[in-house]
Formats: structure tokens, sequence, C-alpha cells
């Protein structure tokens, strides 16, 4: 049995949950168009991660050639230390620097 703390507890957990609801239907049509297609979005890359996830400007261009035409391998990234600076690139490091092995997966972001 709860005590009366308790009841007062969830009987207020519950009413509060029940306004929510209620204030969440009755402004749908207000936040609905803004996270409509947000929800779309991260629905589709929560059970489809992939390159047909990513925007328009994106995704990486189609391979052209004859089908069945094997492409150029991917360059492998280095890690090019120097000093206290690291710097991930697919191309030879610059002299001075030494080549270190990658570990793990490299990322990449636009530069500014």
């Amino acid at each position: 049995m709860l005590s009366r703390g308790e009841r007062i507890f969830w009987g207020g957990l519950a009413a509060a949950a029940i306004a929510g609801g209620v204030a969440a239907w009755w402004t749908a049509d207000q936040w609905t168009p803004h996270a409509g297609p947000w929800a779309a979005q991260l629905w589709r890359k929560a059970t489809r991660p992939g390159p047909d996830t990513l925007p328009q400007g994106k995704r990486a261009p189609a391979a052209q050639g004859a089908a069945g035409a094997a492409s150029e391998p991917i360059a492998q990234p280095r890690k090019c230390v120097k000093g206290d600076q690291v710097t991930y690139t697919d191309q030879p490091c610059p002299p001075g620097s030494r080549e270190m092995v990658v570990g793990g997966a490299v990322t990449s972001l636009p530069g500014r």
C-alpha cells in the first residue's frame, strides 16, 4: 500500500503527463509542421544509415564507366606527426614530420 505522500506524488506525475499530452494535442497544428520533417529525417537516419541518407550535395558522385570495371583503390589515410601537431592526410607526409599508423577510423570535416 502506498503512503499518502507517494499517492500524491504519483497522482501529480500522472496529472502532469496527461496535461502535457493534452497540451501537445491542442497545439499540434503549431509544432507539427516543424517536428514532422525533423522526425522523418531522424527516423531515416536511425533505420537506414548510409550514403542514401546524406543530403543531395554531400553524396559521392556515381561511378562512371563500364559495368563491372574496377575503380581506383581508395588512398589510405596517413597520420603525420611533427612536434605536438598531428595531421591526417591521404598524401605523403610533409618533410620534417614522421608517419605513424592510423588506429581506428578517421572522420573528415570540411574546412572553413
